[in-house]
């Protein structure tokens, strides 16, 4: 392959085929499986016909696929990134105009799709990857020689979830997504594992992060065509991975349907839980429901990856994110971006070990969230002496209600520890005195909960300024397609008809 190293994703792949061809890198439940010398032949087959449409090197090329679509996707992603073209992630989750968006944005020149997918009708050509792997001019690919590839160049813009506004595109280069990855295969990571199960979405940072374990890592990559607990449970006994990762969403899926009850979960060794911290109250729940897992929970972002904080949960420390990994960095500031001392609250920055990301085609916006190498998280938190990280809560949720700066998480924390409680959420809504106050969204497992009891229940677990206001009773919580509560929507579920509230 001409011009791709170690050092590029490409050069992964081509390492990873040459050394093991015949191993399985990636299984999508129901819907086949991918060898790496079967990854390696049909990447190259769809640089070549990408090349052969006109796209250059640099040029963004959108990917819009769903989860059954894994490993086209990961032809795709491969196959944009071989033709020296900058791979754009698409859940297909999205509506049609976030895609359209996003797509405007980065300057698309085309987009490949999945199966059964509509492509967006804005006059991009567009293609699914068989139809640029076959044809008459497919065998010329062999000889053909590739475009550089280089370490510094963008390989990827991912758009972040929205949860708080309009999405921006994180730009990444290869030297970024391939930091850490290992190619000698005595040191690949996860080699307790024969097969590592995730069912994370397609377009998001936490997918992306599988993606590149199904470069490097030691067990092949499983995921479900769809995820449902009850598939998700079935696929953990049937095929017994030492390593599977989560959103707390769905571990709580899981654990709510009883399903660790009724399937054998003692083959997991590590359970990994990302894109949002774990409850206290969940991690004992899933601690005992796998009795053989290292409980382990990771805290970065879309902008500040690969820096992370990795925490195996430690009932002396329930609440911790941990301390970084893998030469990242992590500080508390002021508002002033002045490092405070551990104790004191203050704004999240992380350093990331290797180049840092950036917002595409946004100067401003990155001169405000990268600086020097550091990224402004969003969120407010402390460490300890020892330096471990503690959430109090994303900037744009703490709710000032009078004099008194709230902690959601702190409050939804408390709320978890109700048995009767699956799911909670804690968000402002506007007072007349207070300016603000505080009201939860409560899911039930099961039968009826009133608002009093859990204002009750909560009494003389959290100050008074921080008892909820309002007690809203629902079926669900809205969700972004990452599995992240969007409590910018939960003010407008407490005007609807026939939900449960109560005041004082």
């Amino acid at each position: 392959m001409t011009g791709a190293t170690a050092h590029t994703v490409p050069g992964l792949l081509r390492v990873r085929a040459g050394q093991e061809p015949d191993a399985v890198a990636m299984t999508v439940d129901g819907h086949g499986s991918m060898t790496f010398d079967e990854w390696e032949r049909r990447s190259t087959l769809v640089a070549y016909g990408l090349t052969r449409r006109g796209v250059a090197p640099g040029d963004r090329v959108g990917l819009l696929f769903g989860s059954r679509d894994w490993i086209d996707f990961a032809v795709a992603f491969c196959g944009v990134l071989k033709a020296g073209a900058v791979a754009v992630p698409l859940s297909d989750r999205l509506a049609p105009a976030e895609t359209r968006y996003m797509l405007d944005h980065c300057a698309a020149s085309a987009v490949l799709h999945g199966r059964d997918l509509a492509a967006p009708g804005d006059g991009r050509w567009t293609a699914a990857p068989a139809d640029l792997e076959t044809g008459p001019a497919a065998g010329a690919a062999a000889g053909t020689a590739e475009p550089p590839v280089r370490p510094g160049d963008l390989a990827q813009i991912l758009y972040t979830s929205g949860t708080t506004g309009r999405p921006k595109g994180v730009g990444a280069s290869h030297a970024n997504l391939a930091y850490g990855c290992v190619t000698q295969p005595k040191r690949r990571r996860f080699a307790h594992s024969r097969h590592l199960l995730h069912a994370f979405p397609i377009g998001t940072n936490a997918g992306q992060t599988m993606l590149l374990n199904a470069l490097d890592a030691r067990p092949a990559v499983l995921t479900p065509a769809r995820f449902t607990p009850g598939r998700f449970a079935r696929l953990i006994e049937t095929y017994r991975p030492g390593t599977v990762f989560m959103v707390p969403s769905m571990a709580i899926e899981l654990l709510n349907a009883g399903l660790h009850e009724r399937h054998d979960m003692s083959g997991v060794l590590l359970l990994g839980s990302a894109a949002a911290a774990l409850p206290p109250a969940l991690s004992e729940r899933l601690a005992a429901a796998f009795p053989n897992a290292t409980l382990t929970n990771y805290y970065t972002s879309t902008e500040a990856a690969p820096a992370q904080t990795i925490m195996i949960y430690d009932r002396e420390r329930p609440a911790a994110l941990g301390r970084p990994a893998f030469g990242g960095a992590l500080r508390v500031t002021d508002d002033a971006g002045n490092p405070l001392p551990p104790g004191e609250v203050g704004e999240i920055w992380m350093r990331s070990p290797t180049a840092p990301r950036s917002y595409y085609g946004d100067a401003a916006a990155s001169a405000q969230a990268f600086r020097n190498g550091w990224v402004r998280m969003g969120d407010l938190g402390r460490v300890d002496a020892d330096g471990y990280l503690y959430l109090v809560d994303r900037e744009s949720d703490v709710v000032k209600t009078g004099a008194f700066k709230v902690s959601t998480l702190q409050v939804e924390a408390a709320l978890y520890e109700h048995p009767g409680v699956a799911e909670a959420a804690v968000f402002g809504v506007p007072h007349p005195v207070l300016g603000t106050a505080l009201a939860a969204a409560i899911v039930p497992r099961s039968g009826g909960m009133s608002a009093a009891e859990v204002r009750e229940f909560l009494r003389d677990r959290v100050a008074g300024h921080e008892l909820p206001e309002r007690v809203i009773v629902v079926d669900d919580l809205p969700r972004n397609r990452s599995g992240k509560v969007i409590k910018k929507e939960l003010p407008a579920l407490l005007g609807g008809s026939g939900l449960h509230t109560e005041g004082n």
